[in-house]
């Protein structure tokens, strides 16, 4: 088993960490205008102590216009006053910290907000200023500039380039709201050092950094076109606008930063990259751990699972750092809804119908989403969960035109629905004007469906969601091994490995019951078919004479 004793005093807690990603805006609102805070987080600490996670990571809670739901943030050393306060951050922070949980909040280093104060400064201070040099200021083209830089497209939609009346245009690869930041620039640098140390110092035990393979860009003329960014067979770490290699300068000044701290703070990187280019991202000397969204990306299918899960752990080898295991967040349909829909489904064209082309077979969702959480839990690394998945929750697909909050809706014309989906407000209660997300209503509207969905109706459910999390977590707590896993030669539809000290993990992916492995079930995803692994569903299963040690949850 895994001393992890050692694991915290090595500063090593995150490698097989449970890691809880919190919304803030739709965790909790203790103040009853729509919108989760810092007190309504820390209002429910207990619920997240008796999930038995080891940390949450905050998403952006800074002072925001909420163009990107406040990833267009105004002040990087500061809290939404709709979110809360410094004050109210650092007693949350003790609080988490005395239940056991460590912190992790995002860092945006792409871009600032429009209102921030330097972008402010640099439109007042006019092209070519020092001001302007902080970020990706462009002459237009045109006799006076009128035209834009080049024809690149942001991934909001519509232009990557936005004009400001003197001839000059910025660069924003997201929305409008978001200018980039220009990372040549040695005041960004220290910048963004000083933001680290000064969350770090408020004790903050890591940072997520969003598209942290975006900073680094080559502008120098002349500028290619949008088919040229597209084009296949650009070399690795040679792309104008992303992952180029240049980036690891700026994360080995970062690790230098979290190292100055004992112990050292960690971070995780948000890298949308070929999976051979992570490892460097989770290098020792940068960053330290990357993202792993390859089984988010997967199909159900076991030979894809099986193929995934080896490659990272290869990865993971490389690097020297633990692999990470995610299926849901903020920026994705969630997983209890991925599932309940046939292989293939165009998950943006099914949004825009609102959720009904083709309609989703929710229970074999929620099957399957339990099966592939048991099975990431017993995997070698790290594994990151959203907010209310562990009450399965599903994506609300079908919230009117005039509630979405999301740009991408706007800026794509309507083609494209947008996150809002997986960011509706947590149910607690069965009733209520917000099923118990704070005394008022909610700022995205939930569907009926989340009364019986909500932690209180499941909280006394030994079947529930809920439930199964928890046993989940504390099982793997007790369970955990070392870093590495022997696969065991199985049916085709199955994927069964074995952990140092004889557990093992099996799910059925197929349509049929399989016989369950030898030993005793600790944990099952699903009621069991007797000797039988039903489908859709994973087993834990350690050897019998260990087995005097585990309860048999599955009776």
């Amino acid at each position: 088993m895994v001393d992890t004793d050692q694991l915290v005093d090595t500063g090593q807690w995150w490698r097989q960490a449970v890691v809880y990603q919190i919304y803030p805006r739709s965790f909790a609102d203790a103040n009853g205008d729509g919108i989760g805070d810092l007190p309504g987080i820390a209002s429910r600490v207990d619920h997240l102590r008796d999930l038995g996670v080891d940390a949450v990571w905050l998403s952006p809670f800074y002072p925001s216009a909420l163009a990107d739901g406040g990833y267009d943030v105004d002040d990087y050393r500061d809290v939404d006053p709709r979110i809360g306060t410094l004050g109210q951050f650092d007693e949350l922070v003790t609080v988490l910290h005395d239940a056991g949980i460590r912190v992790i909040v995002d860092i945006v280093p792409n871009h600032t907000s429009n209102r921030h104060r330097w972008f402010r400064e640099a439109l007042a201070a006019g092209p070519g200023s020092p001001a302007r040099d902080r970020y990706i200021f462009r002459r237009g083209n045109g006799p006076h500039g009128e035209e834009p830089p080049t024809d690149w497209t942001a991934a909001f939609g519509g232009s990557a380039w936005e004009p400001v009346g003197d001839g000059d245009w910025y660069l924003h690869l997201f929305a409008p709201e978001q200018p980039d930041l220009n990372w040549d620039n040695d005041e960004v640098r220290e910048d963004f050092l000083t933001t680290l140390r000064f969350w770090a110092d408020r004790g903050v035990d890591g940072f997520r950094v969003d598209v942290a393979h975006m900073l680094v860009k080559d502008l120098s003329e002349p500028l290619p076109g949008q088919d040229q960014l597209d084009s296949d067979g650009i070399p690795d770490g040679a792309h104008r606008l992303q992952d180029r290699d240049e980036v690891h300068e700026i994360y080995r000044q970062w690790r230098a930063v979290f190292n100055e701290y004992d112990p050292p703070r960690t971070a995780v990187a948000e890298a949308w990259v070929p999976t051979h280019r992570r490892p460097r991202y989770a290098s020792p000397d940068g960053l330290g751990q990357s993202f792993n969204f390859d089984l988010l990306r997967s199909e159900w299918d076991p030979a894809a699972f099986r193929r995934i899960i080896q490659q990272n752990l290869d990865l993971a080898q490389t690097s020297g750092s633990s692999s990470t295991w995610v299926f849901s967040n903020h920026d994705v349909v969630r997983h209890a809804t991925r599932y309940a829909l046939p292989n293939g489904t165009d998950l943006r064209a099914w949004l825009l119908s609102g959720g009904t082309d083709p309609l989703p077979d929710l229970a074999q969702g929620l099957r399957r989403a339990r099966a592939v959480t048991l099975l990431a839990l017993a995997l070698p690394g790290s594994t990151y969960l959203y907010q209310g998945e562990e009450l399965g929750l599903f994506e609300v697909a079908d919230l009117p035109a005039e509630a979405l909050q999301d740009p991408t809706w706007k800026r794509s014309q309507g083609t494209e629905k947008g996150r809002d989906g997986c960011r509706v407000p947590l149910p607690w209660t069965v009733d209520g004007p917000s099923y118990g997300f704070g005394p008022g209503g909610a700022h995205l509207p939930q569907p009926d469906g989340f009364a019986e969905l909500s932690a209180e109706a499941q909280q006394a459910d030994a079947e529930s969601t809920l439930s199964f999390y928890r046993r989940a977590l504390a099982e793997r707590r007790g369970l955990q091994t070392t870093e590495s896993l022997t696969w065991v030669d199985d049916k085709p539809e199955v994927v069964h490995f074995q952990r140092p000290g004889g557990w093992v993990s099996v799910t059925n992916f197929g349509t049929s019951p399989v016989p369950l492995p030898p030993g005793r079930t600790v944990l099952a995803s699903g009621p069991l078919d007797g000797p039988l692994l039903p489908p859709d569903t994973t087993a834990w299963l350690v050897p019998s004479a260990a087995a005097e040690t585990h309860s048999d949850l599955t009776d």
